[in-house]
């Protein structure tokens, strides 16, 4: 299967690291922001030049924990909510 360097995990075929991730932000429900402000900035990481393969080449997070947190923050100052 050829990655996709442009995409989050759950687009990337990376599916065991996207399942431990869900299951990891299903045990900090309480330090995540709601559905819609966390799709916005993915958005944003999805465009991204810093994106490759659901990882933040700016600071080396998985975009996809980084957006869902309250006081998640772009390195790059690219969420603009």
């Amino acid at each position: 299967m050829k990655k996709c360097k442009k995409c989050l995990l759950r687009e990337a075929g990376e599916s065991v690291t996207y399942e431990e991730i869900t299951a990891y932000l299903e045990t900090i429900s309480d330090l995540l922001t709601d559905k819609t402000t966390v799709e916005k900035r993915l958005e944003y990481c999805k465009n991204c030049d810093s994106l490759i393969s659901g990882t933040c080449l700016k600071c080396g997070c998985y975009v996809e924990v980084r957006a869902s947190l309250k006081d998640g923050a772009c390195p790059a100052d690219k969420w603009r909510l």
